[in-house]
C-alpha cells in the first residue's frame, strides 16, 4: 500500500515506516510540522519524501491521520475526504487533556475514521463516542543491549520539561536529585536548573541528541528515571528497557502495565522510588539485575515484529472497506472529523502533541 502520513512524532514514524508498505511523508523547504519529510533520519528507501500540493490523489491507497486538522488539509489539497474518498485511520498519541474522564474525543462523532489508541490506558481515559477504536501497543525498533550502568547517576529524557511542568514531575526532579546526581536529556531544557533550583553537581543538562548518541550516553547512566504524571507511554521509557536499564517510574497511565516490578521500581510513592535509586546507585550488580529484567520485558511487549503485524491487520481492513467516491450516504458523517480546523485546532493539536 501506499500511504500518506506526516512526520509528527519521530519515535513512533521510526517504527511505523519499517514495515512492508511504501510510506509519502509530506514535505517544505522550510521544514516545520508540516513539511520535517525524513528529517534527516535513517529511514528505509521506501520511505519518500514528497510535496504534498504535486501528489497524485489517486495513487494514495490510505491516509494515517495523527492531528485533527490533517483530514481538512488532505481535502483540500487532494480533493479527496478521509475516511469518505480516501480510506483513512487516526493515530491518538495522548492522553485527553480538560475535564478527564469525560474528555469526548475530537472524531467521536463520526463512525467513517477509526481511532487507534496507542495504549490501553489511552482507549479508556479518552471518550471516543461514536468512532470505532482499536488499540495497537508501540513497537520498538531494537537498539540492542548497550546498558553499562557505569555512571552512577539517573537518567531523564524529557522534552521542554520547564514549559510543561508537573506533566513531565519536573516539581519532582529536586527531590530525586537528592538520591544520585541527574543528566537530563531531551528538547527543551534550558533554564532547568533555575526552575527547580538543582545545583549544578547535582544536574547535568545533556540536551537533544542523535537517537544513536542518546542510547550510547543514557546507557551509561546507572538507572532510568521516569517522572512523568500524565502521558501516554513515554517511548524513551521503552527505549530505556530495551538499552537494558533499570527503571524508576510513576505507577501512573500506561507505565503501571508496561513496567514489571521486577524491572527496578514502580511505585505512585516518591520515598519509595527514591530509596530504590539509592539502591540501584550502591549496588550496580542488582542494578544490572533489574535491567535485564526490563530489556527481558521490553521485548516480549513492545517488540517491532508484533506492531508492523497488528499494523498491517489495521491497513488490510481499510483497504477491504475501502469507501467508494462520491458516497453521499456517508458525508455526514465525515465531516464531522473535518469540522476541527483552522487555527484554534491547529493550536489545541500542537499541545496535545507535547503532552
Amino acid at each position: 500500500m501506499r500511504i500518506l502520513l506526516w512526520h509528527v512524532h519521530g519515535s513512533w514514524t521510526d517504527a511505523f515506516v519499517r514495515g512492508r508498505h511504501e510510506y509519502l511523508l509530506p514535505v517544505l523547504p522550510g521544514g516545520g510540522s508540516w513539511g520535517l519529510g525524513r528529517a534527516g533520519r535513517d529511514w528505509p528507501a521506501s520511505v519518500r519524501e514528497v510535496a504534498l500540493a504535486e501528489l497524485d490523489a489517486g495513487s494514495i491507497d490510505a491516509v494515517v491521520l495523527q492531528r485533527t486538522e490533517e483530514a481538512a488539509e488532505v481535502t483540500r489539497v487532494l480533493g479527496r475526504r478521509p475516511g469518505i474518498d480516501l480510506p483513512a485511520v487516526y493515530v491518538e498519541h495522548n492522553t485527553p487533556k480538560g475535564d478527564v474522564p469525560f474528555t469526548v474525543h475530537p472524531l467521536g462523532e463520526q463512525r467513517d475514521i477509526p481511532i487507534v489508541h496507542v495504549t490501553h490506558f489511552n482507549e479508556l481515559f479518552w471518550d471516543s463516542g461514536k468512532a470505532r477504536t482499536k488499540v495497537i501497543e508501540h513497537g520498538i525498533a531494537d537498539p540492542g543491549y548497550l546498558y553499562t550502568g557505569e555512571v552512577p547517576e539517573l537518567g531523564v529524557v524529557v522534552n521542554e520539561p520547564v514549559r510543561r511542568g508537573r506533566v513531565t514531575g519536573t516539581d519532582l526532579l529536586p527531590r530525586f536529585a537528592t538520591a544520585a546526581p541527574l543528566q537530563v536529556f531531551g528538547m527543551g531544557s534550558g533554564g532547568l536548573a533555575e526552575a527547580t533550583g538543582i545545583p549544578a553537581p547535582r544536574l547535568i543538562i545533556r540536551g537533544d541528541l542523535k537517537t544513536t548518541e542518546l542510547h550510547r550516553e543514557l546507557s551509561r547512566c546507572r538507572a532510568y528515571l521516569h517522572p512523568l504524571r500524565w502521558t501516554s507511554l513515554g517511548l524513551a521509557l521503552l527505549e530505556a528497557m530495551h538499552l537494558g536499564m533499570p527503571v524508576l517510574a510513576l505507577a501512573t497511565t500506561e507505565a503501571a502495565r508496561a513496567v514489571p516490578p521486577e524491572a527496578g521500581c514502580i511505585s505512585t510513592d516518591v520515598e519509595e522510588l527514591r530509596r530504590c535509586a539509592r539502591l540501584l546507585v550502591n549496588d550496580p550488580e542488582e542494578a544490572r539485575r533489574r535491567g535485564k529484567a526490563a530489556r527481558e520485558a521490553a521485548l516480549e511487549r513492545y517488540g517491532l515484529e508484533r506492531f508492523l503485524a497488528d499494523w498491517d491487520q489495521v491497513l488490510a481492513d481499510l483497504g477491504a472497506a475501502r469507501p467508494q467516491r462520491g458516497s453521499q450516504e456517508r458525508v455526514a458523517s465525515g465531516d464531522a472529523a473535518l469540522k476541527v480546523s483552522g487555527p484554534d485546532a491547529l493550536s489545541a493539536a500542537r499541545e496535545r502533541n507535547t503532552q
